[in-house]
């Protein structure tokens, strides 16, 4: 199959990739990021977590950002939502879609929530028709589509029928996500031609995680099954909690870098978003995990 000629890139640094954080990032950086992304053109936005606070600290100021961001027009500012109060959280926010999930791994479902796969997609059946009805788009995410830190393998069988559960709720959009980064190409052609086969795959999006140095090649692996929607980060932001020291999400430099060589569409400005890394690796102290962030920045430096 002929690779795509336009990606729309996901960028999910002001939520996946600060959430893990272990120092609270202050309220007004969080604002400048997510402003600074709308500016550089990204289409869709993940801005915050509708979580308790509880559970998830570094998100307990997604009302606060939301309310204070600058909205570009034709943006989708998204917000996760595990239950009715998030969507609750999500309405009074004005966002723009909202993401339920479920693990296409049922120990990690198992071990994470204490229930099953099943069970976990049902509780969302409330919140997707009430997000519906309330004008919202709905994207379901399916975490461990590749594999699993407690049961290894998973079977390809087990990602369908999570993405058919999440079709069944009404998802405009099904995230197949490489939660801790062990997918090779071969697999992921696998995984993304079986979820075709029963999901428009127009409405399909890749979430790799670079834990183990795969994240481009399989990116590359799933455009040549036709998905043409794609998550990153910023700088690498968020590391892989079930892999100690390992990088997370792939870099959105990175990724830019690779669909400009291939001349591959995606309406963002590239220059814009290694500034953006820069600065926000800067504000977190640490130098970000972009390679081709940092090698152009260096050459800047010159």
């Amino acid at each position: 199959m002929p690779l795509p000629t336009r990606v729309k890139i996901v960028e999910v640094s002001p939520r996946d990739g600060l959430q893990n954080e272990k120092d609270f990032v202050p309220t007004d950086i969080k604002v400048e990021l997510v402003n600074r992304l709308s500016a550089a053109g990204f289409p869709n936005v993940e801005a915050a977590s509708f979580v308790s606070p509880k559970w998830v600290p570094q998100m307990a100021d997604g009302a606060e950002l939301m309310a204070r961001i600058e909205r570009r027009p034709g943006t989708i500012y998204s917000v996760l939502t595990p239950n009715l109060k998030g969507l609750e959280g999500a309405l009074a926010a004005k966002a723009d879609e909202i993401v339920i999930f479920g693990a296409a791994s049922e120990a990690f479902s198992q071990k994470n929530i204490n229930c099953s796969i099943a069970e976990s997609i049902a509780r969302f059946e409330p919140v997707a028709e009430a997000a519906r009805a309330a004008g919202l788009r709905v994207r379901g995410s399916i975490s461990c589509a590749l594999g699993c830190p407690y049961q290894g393998e998973v079977p390809i069988s087990s990602v369908v029928d999570v993405a058919r559960r999440f079709k069944a709720l009404g998802c405009d959009e099904i995230d197949v996500a490489d939660t801790i980064g062990v997918g090779t190409p071969r697999r992921v052609r696998e995984v993304m031609s079986a979820v075709s086969a029963v999901m428009d795959p127009s409405g399909l999006s890749g979430h790799f995680h670079d834990t183990y140095g795969q994240a481009l090649a399989n990116i590359l692996a799933a455009m040549e099954t036709g998905i043409a929607i794609f998550h990153s980060s910023v700088s690498g932001l968020g590391g892989c909690p079930y892999a100690k020291g390992a990088t997370g999400n792939v870099a959105t430099e990175d990724v830019l870098y690779m669909l400009r060589g291939l001349d591959i569409d995606t309406g963002i400005d590239f220059d814009a978003v290694v500034d953006i890394g820069q600065w926000m690796a800067a504000k977190l102290d640490r130098k970000g995990s972009s390679r081709a962030g940092n090698a152009i920045a260096a050459k800047r430096q010159g």
